[in-house]
């Protein structure tokens, strides 16, 4: 069952089901047979993916809306995502022991049925989950709730929350039974997953990664500010969750990389007029800046190699008499304000002088000509 002209993909948008961390860029080419050939990855609301057998060896393609096994019972909506040898390395990455976990079943492609009684369910998502929070403020619980995920057969609830302490909800877990008449699951995450679900637009001005392709959460840590040169300041590093931007892992290994060639920032530089002390260095330049012993206010500017040069010649006893000689001045390029069609003039903008008017053109040409009279009537008098 492929995509069709129905309300099916917006509700897939609402709940985010179409995204995922990996995508089979072969999905169009037949792969060998397999043991793992009848496996599947199904992806859910938002974050949320799990890995199937196909017993039946259904036909299958990525997009499919497929009903699955559900948590202890009923089953499950949710949609294909990757299928075959791919499915097998997630699992193995993600580290699933399928003995102490087994994969559950897929039992068949949805039905209208089955679709229809999905969206009924989700429809009613929002609803509950102002209710739900109500009930907790009754209940004075110190925790918050942040999403809820209905089972596709309607028949459980989950409710996603966070939480400082524990907290005893077998009694709200009771008055939730009763109000909205479905089994309930509390399951608690961490501030990272609760941004995921939330959503929101980043500093970049894109919306969160976590919200939109992440799905796993790696550690970040504050050496990852360092190595790119960031300034230590928790309102620019950290996202929305509070805690360390994931993208600081991003470019990290460019930059690790990069420092490989550049020498230790703890080794000072001795001339025989001072030492000049490390104070910064520019990843994308190759330049690192100390601290100037000669004048205190300004900055050596200095190049690798030369740093390498003044450390070796330090190491062998032997003292420069100044870093002048191993200061590099950089040509400054004439800036050129040029475009595609290469205007340069940057006065192209300004407004224009306006012309004349036909009345001040007359009373010139009229000076002009009565200036050529009296000159023609001067030499014919003399």
């Amino acid at each position: 069952m492929g995509c069709s002209n129905c309300s099916t993909c917006e509700v897939s948008e609402k709940r985010g089901s179409a995204n995922s961390t990996v995508f089979d860029w072969l999905y169009q080419i037949d792969a060998p047979k397999s043991d793992n050939s009848n496996l599947v990855e199904v992806q859910f609301k938002r974050d949320r993916k799990d890995f199937y057998i196909n017993t039946d060896n259904i036909d299958l393609n990525s997009g499919d809306w497929v009903a699955v096994q559900g948590d202890k019972s009923g089953h499950d909506i949710g949609k294909v995502t990757m299928k075959g040898e791919l499915v097998a390395l997630q699992i193995k990455r993600k580290n699933r022991d399928v003995e102490k976990d087994p994969i559950k079943k897929l039992y068949r492609i949805a039905s209208e049925n089955d679709l229809q009684k999905w969206k009924d369910a989700v429809a009613n998502e929002d609803e509950i989950l102002v209710k739900a929070k109500r009930i907790i403020e009754d209940h004075k619980l110190e925790m918050k709730l942040t999403d809820v995920e209905f089972q596709g057969d309607n028949s459980k609830a989950t409710f996603y929350y966070t939480a400082e302490k524990r907290v005893d909800f077998r009694e709200l877990i009771r008055e939730y039974s009763r109000n909205f008449g479905v089994r309930v699951e509390m399951r608690q995450i961490g501030v990272r997953q609760e941004a995921a679900k939330i959503g929101g637009i980043g500093s970049c001005g894109r919306e969160l990664c976590c919200s939109t392709w992440m799905t796993d959460f790696p550690s970040v840590s504050t050496n990852a500010a360092r190595y790119q040169q960031l300034s230590i300041n928790p309102q620019k590093i950290s996202g929305q969750c509070g805690r360390l931007k994931c993208c600081l892992n991003f470019e990290l290994d460019g930059y690790t990389e990069a420092l490989k060639g550049f020498p230790s920032t703890k080794v000072q530089l001795k001339s025989k007029k001072g030492s000049a002390k490390f104070v910064k260095l520019d990843v994308f330049k190759g330049v690192l800046f100390y601290f100037n012993p000669d004048t205190p206010g300004d900055f050596l500017e200095l190049t690798i190699d030369n740093v390498n040069k003044i450390i070796a010649l330090n190491k062998k006893g032997e003292i420069p008499a100044s870093f002048e000689s191993f200061i590099v001045e950089v040509e400054q390029k004439e800036v050129t304000f040029e475009d595609a069609m290469g205007q340069d003039n940057i006065g192209r903008f300004d407004k224009k002088k306006a012309k004349p008017k036909r009345q001040d053109r007359r009373n010139k040409f009229k000076k002009n000509r009565a200036k050529a009279r009296n000159k023609k009537k001067s030499s014919e008098s003399k």
